[in-house]
C-alpha cells in the first residue's frame, strides 16, 4: 500500500512508536508489531478451530484474559466504533485488571465482543512485545489503530503479518453490490467504474469481506505456503 502524504500532519507519538517497533525488530526481540486474524464468522468448522490463528482459540488456551478499551481509539477519537472490544492475554490481563483496566470475562461474553466488532467492520490483530509474544488480541479501525497507521500512512506493510488465511472470489457470483469495498482495510477491493475489482496480493485474510457478501462469492481458503 502506498503511502498517503496528502494533507498529512506529523504525529510524533505515531512516529515515535514506530522507532521502539523498528528498534525490537532489529534486535529480535519480536518478529513483526502484529498479525492479522480471520474473524470468526467467515471460517468453516474445519478451519476455524486451529487455535494459533483464531482470536477465540486464543482466549481458550490463554492462562487468563481480559476486556479492555482499545488505547488507540481512546488516543484518536476519530470514529465512533465500540471501545471495549480489545483483550489482553496472561500476566498483561492480571496486571491490567489489578489496576482497575480492565476486567475478567467469560468465554461467551467474549464471542459476543467479537461479533459486534465484525458487524462494525474492525479488524482482529494480535500485538506482539519483547515481554511476552502475544499479550494482546485488538479489533482495530483504519482511522486510529497504531499499526494499520503505519501500513496505511508510511507504507510499512513488513509490520503486519497476514493471516494464514486469504479469500478466493468467484467473479462470476460476484454481483458487485460494493458492500465489500468499504469494509477491506487494506485496499485489496477497490470499486471501478461500477465494479469491485479485488486484488489477492493485498488481501491480509482478515474475512471481514466475506460476511458481508450477500452472493457468497468472497470465500476464506488456507494460505498457500511459499
Amino acid at each position: 500500500m502506498k503511502q498517503n502524504k496528502k494533507n498529512e500532519t506529523r504525529d510524533l507519538e505515531l512516529e515515535k512508536r514506530l522507532e521502539r517497533v523498528d528498534r525490537w525488530i532489529r534486535e529480535g526481540k519480536i518478529p513483526f508489531s502484529s498479525k492479522v486474524v480471520p474473524i470468526y464468522e467467515s471460517l468453516s468448522t474445519q478451519q476455524w478451530v486451529l487455535p494459533t490463528e483464531q482470536v477465540i482459540g486464543i482466549l481458550r488456551n490463554a492462562r487468563s484474559f481480559a476486556l479492555t478499551k482499545c488505547e488507540c481509539r481512546e488516543r484518536y477519537q476519530r470514529c465512533g466504533n465500540p471501545l471495549e472490544v480489545c483483550f489482553l492475554i496472561n500476566d498483561e490481563a492480571d496486571k491490567n485488571v489489578a489496576e482497575g483496566k480492565a476486567h475478567h470475562i467469560q468465554i461467551g461474553k467474549a464471542v459476543e465482543v467479537l461479533r459486534q466488532a465484525n458487524e462494525k467492520g474492525l479488524v482482529h490483530l494480535t500485538i506482539y512485545n519483547p515481554e511476552q509474544h502475544v499479550f494482546a488480541v485488538c479489533s482495530c479501525c483504519a482511522c486510529c489503530c497504531h499499526d494499520l497507521q503505519f501500513l496505511r500512512k508510511y507504507g510499512r506493510a513488513d509490520l503486519i503479518a497476514h493471516s494464514d488465511y486469504i479469500v478466493h472470489t468467484d467473479r462470476d457470483a460476484c454481483v458487485h453490490c460494493g458492500d465489500c469495498v468499504e469494509r477491506c482495510v487494506f485496499g485489496a477491493r477497490v470499486w471501478d467504474d461500477e465494479q469491485m475489482n479485488y486484488n489477492a496480493d493485498d488481501c491480509y485474510g482478515c474475512g471481514l469481506c466475506v460476511t458481508v457478501c450477500s452472493a457468497k462469492a468472497a470465500v476464506l481458503h488456507r494460505r498457500k505456503k511459499t
